[in-house]
């Protein structure tokens, strides 16, 4: 029997994972899915899986008929490839889940290509990862090998599923591009958006320095068309560009609020807006400075800037100018063409916006900026809102060459699954060998189809490490989400991430004599960054949270003004080292809840392709742990803000933080809510952002709303950065 004989009436897998839908005598049958587990194992790994009477003949197939290249094997002498291949095995690896397995072996196992048998287990994958991202260092292979497979570290999807492929896509996850205000910059950007879909990966391109509808060209008034069409040729762009069909391309633009052309730019998607501006599959994210809160807080009118106008008077494009500081000297300068809405309106639509879509994504760009460790300006974010570094603007001639070559962003991330990370015997070693991994990706990415996205790569290096299973992690040590505890492990949690990346970042450009081009002119490079940690505060203080790091070390003031001198002297090879992606997907894989949100159900209905439905039930269930896995629908969103907010002080970059509302209400669940509607309103929407704001959180992913007819507003996942 090959995969494409196997007939879904005949197996007993599904039928068994069913059960764990269907209580027996008011409890969960969690033992279905063991059961289910097995009987997939049985049914359908085994009799499919290619087997060879030997490593070395498994190798040479898979090397001779192109499965896998063999450069990066041939860096290894064949005895420590089998060595490692013993040690790997020697861990006996086993799904906890019939979800884990069956998303392993359907998205990311190596198979046959006419798809009729499995050339690759778990451990097989693993093995590829660890030898292939250490090029040639075999106790870093070994190490890396080692967190892999107890689950401490999970690469992103790109970089898991095509290490090793000789037929690959490329090892990032997604790109950032900005546009120019001319023509030349808008065909080549269209054209990057082609190219970069076509090898993967959501594109995040800015918008905001594009000239509004109706401003002169060549002093022609009434000319420009604004940024809707263009939004529009890069729907069709990603539409077009869809990797063979495999999936569909995924791309966000990014405006600034107080672009003249904000209003159109919304209504492109409202369901009811007129087909010749609606943008379907296209994403949108705003970037909003402070100055937008102040105006709507006190109810003011706002004034709307074209971005010709903006740069004619200060030199540099739309996106580079501080319009909290120069908001009213913008105002009174006739030079720069304005019209006026009122402020508090214009939230309400973006409330309307998101109740309706889920959009639109929100960047807090003075409070990015503010604490951003970097010399120069952060302008916008990518697909997930988690990706936030410094950029330049390119200037092309009318040939599109590039006559001042800019950077713009790859983004190659990877996480920490919490649960794992916290039993491991050395935590920091763990970090570290993450670190070189992610560390292998950015030395090798070069995207030549845009030179400006290879030379933002080539300057900074950049990385970002975030986390998956903080929901799962505190289920099991019976903490409640949304409890003092769980905002306190938060904070010690990525403080000890923080610290450990510093370090690794700080030895490898000890070692290689190379720091991030700009390190001179950093936070870092003047020890100005440290302050924060030159105390006692990040230490724990809550019983809980004491006896949950036992044994884990705890950098004191000293051992950060140690890694202070250690900087200050030798630098940081990676310009950013941390951002939390939404790991959708994988995280089944890793038998973890997803990122750092709350769970949605406590057996999770998953809709999958051509076989229906499959059950997912909550890492580590039990009676014991029942009572610590509430709704994410359920929860107080500000306690949801609270533990990003804590997470976000020693995050770098960003975290992809998702807002879950019910159309009715809990009662009690918000104060507001007391004496008025039950249903979800507006209103409800613009005190979380403002309260999002205030917490210091940098970005907010979707708004999920879930309505009363039980379907679910806003609840799109991106692929590439779901990892």
């Amino acid at each position: 029997m090959s995969l494409k004989d196997i007939d879904i009436n005949q197996v007993t897998y599904y039928d068994l994972n069913n059960q764990v839908n269907i209580p027996l005598d008011g409890k969960i049958q969690l033992n279905k899915d063991q059961e289910a587990l097995s009987a997939f194992l049985n049914e359908n790994v085994i009799p499919n899986l290619m087997t060879f009477p030997t490593l070395k003949q498994r190798y040479d197939f898979l090397i001779q008929n192109d499965y896998l290249e063999s450069e990066f094997l041939a860096k290894y002498d064949f005895s420590f490839i089998e060595e490692l291949t013993a040690k790997v095995y020697a861990a006996k690896f086993t799904f906890k889940t019939f979800m884990a397995a069956y998303k392993f072996y359907a998205q990311y196992a190596l198979k046959t290509n006419d798809n009729q048998a499995y050339l690759e287990t778990f451990e097989d994958r693993i093995i590829a990862n660890a030898l292939y991202f250490a090029d040639g260092n075999q106790q870093l292979a070994l190490d890396l090998a080692d967190e892999l497979i107890n689950q401490r570290y999970q690469p992103a999807t790109p970089s898991f599923l095509n290490a090793g492929r000789k037929r690959r896509g490329e090892l990032v996850s997604c790109f950032l591009l900005q546009l120019t205000d001319d023509m030349n910059s808008i065909g080549r950007g269209i054209n990057s958006a082609l190219q970069l879909s076509r090898i993967g990966g959501g594109v995040g391109i800015s918008l905001s320095n594009l000239r509004g509808a109706g401003a002169p060209i060549k002093g022609i008034q009434g000319a420009a068309s604004g940024v809707v069409p263009v939004m529009k040729l890069l729907e069709d762009s990603f539409s077009y560009s869809n990797q063979l069909g495999q999936r569909q391309g995924a791309g966000v633009v990014y405006l600034n609020i107080f672009h003249t052309d904000i209003i159109d730019f919304l209504s492109a998607k409202k369901e009811n807006a007129d087909e010749k501006i609606r943008v379907k599959t296209l994403s949108l994210g705003l970037v909003v400075p402070d100055k937008f809160y102040e105006l709507a807080k006190n109810n003011a009118d706002m004034y709307l800037f074209d971005p010709w106008g903006v740069q004619r008077v200060y030199g540099v494009p739309f996106s580079y100018v501080d319009i909290t500081k120069e908001y009213d000297n913008m105002c009174a300068n006739p030079d720069i063409p304005k019209k006026r809405i009122n402020a508090r309106e214009l939230e309400q639509e973006i409330s309307k916006l998101q109740q309706e879509s889920g959009y639109p994504y929100i960047i807090n760009i003075d409070t990015v900026n503010k604490v951003n460790p970097i010399d120069g300006k952060i302008i916008m974010s990518n697909l997930c809102s988690e990706i936030l570094q410094v950029q330049t603007p390119s200037l092309l001639n009318d040939r599109q060459e590039y006559e001042v070559l800019g950077t713009d962003i790859s983004c190659n991330l990877g996480s920490t699954n919490i649960a794992n990370l916290m039993a491991s015997p050395d935590f920091g070693k763990s970090v570290a060998t993450m670190t070189r991994a992610l560390t292998f990706v950015t030395d090798n990415s070069k995207i030549d189809v845009v030179p400006s996205i290879r030379h933002g790569n080539e300057q900074a290096h950049t990385i970002g490490l975030g986390a998956m299973g903080l929901h799962a992690f505190l289920a099991k040590n019976q903490i409640h989400y949304d409890s003092p505890e769980a905002v306190e492990f938060t904070s010690i949690y990525f403080m000890l991430l923080n610290y450990w990346t510093l370090k690794a970042s700080n030895t490898i450009a000890k070692e290689r004599k190379q720091v991030f081009v700009g390190f001179e002119k950093s936070k870092y490079a003047d020890g100005t960054y440290f302050d924060k940690y030159l105390t006692d505060k990040f230490v724990p203080t809550s019983p809980k949270v004491k006896e949950l790091f036992q044994g884990i070390f705890i950098p004191d003031k000293q051992a950060w003004q140690q890694l202070k001198e250690d900087i200050k002297q030798d630098g940081l090879y990676h310009q950013n080292r941390l951002a939390v992606a939404p790991n959708g997907s994988i995280s089944y894989i890793n038998d973890t809840t997803a990122s750092l949100h709350p769970i949605i159900n406590k057996i999770e209905e998953r809709q999958e392709r051509k076989i229906g439905k499959i059950y997912y039930p909550a890492p580590y269930l039990s009676n014991e742990t029942l009572a610590y896995y509430r709704c994410a629908y359920d929860i107080d969103m500000r306690k949801v803000i609270d533990v990003y907010a804590a997470a976000q002080e020693h995050i770098d970059q960003g975290m992809s933080l998702t807002l879950f509302m019910r159309s009715t209400i809990p009662a009690g669940l918000y104060e507001w809510k007391n004496g008025r509607t039950d249903k979800m309103t507006t209103r409800d929407l613009t005190i979380l952002r403002n309260y999002a704001h205030q917490k210091g959180i940098k970005s907010i992913y979707y708004v999920r709303t879930f309505t009363d007819d039980q379907s679910e507003v806003g609840a799109n996942e991106c692929e590439s950065c779901s990892i």
